[in-house]
């Protein structure tokens, strides 16, 4: 063996390597949540959230198999999410409506609040309406909400353009703001 080798080998230890690859992963995933957390991006539709058709149900010319007993209904790939000012509790804007779900022990729902109240202001027709994950959990489990702040931003119509998970850019806020109000 080299003596070059033979020096490097008591260094270079599987805890070592182990300790460095979990260290990348590491610096990887926080930075990809970095990125991820409080960007303002569309909702789903339901046809998204179906999740893919197994392999066995297809057949040979792309038709989908379905079993006897199970009832598929239609809906369109456009279809969007509307809520209505009973479930949030408050009155719709008349061009949109800012939608924050928060907790009571959550720092950035804090910064959150100001950032939407002062879009609100500064925007006519636009409504900030707060509420309370822990008190709605109906309304959460609905639009799953998996953690505070979650903003959603409404149309007139009260149907989700925009929706984030975290604290969100007042530029981003303003931006879905005129993705609301083009719609």
């Amino acid at each position: 063996m080299p003596r070059a080798v033979r020096a490097l080998s008591p260094l270079v230890s599987p805890g070592l390597i182990v300790l460095l690859a979990a260290i990348a992963v590491a610096l990887l995933g926080g930075t990809a949540w970095r990125q991820a957390n409080g960007r303002m991006r569309a909702p789903r539709t339901r046809q998204q959230d179906a999740g893919a058709v197994p392999p066995d149900a297809l057949e040979g010319n792309g038709a989908v198999r379905l079993p006897a007993d199970r009832v598929v209904v239609a809906e369109p790939a456009d279809q969007k999410l509307l809520l209505t000012a009973e479930q949030i509790g408050s009155v719709l804007g008349e061009r949109a409506t800012l939608v924050q779900f928060s907790s009571a022990f959550c720092a950035p729902c804090r910064a959150t609040r100001r950032i939407l109240a002062d879009v609100a202001g500064m925007t006519s027709g636009v409504e900030y309406v707060e509420i309370d994950a822990e008190s709605r959990l109906d309304l959460v489990r609905q639009l799953n909400v998996l953690r505070t702040p979650t903003v959603l931003v409404l149309d007139a119509d009260g149907g989700v353009v925009r929706r984030a998970s975290g604290q969100p850019r007042k530029a981003d806020v303003i931006a879905a703001i005129g993705a609301a109000v083009r719609l």
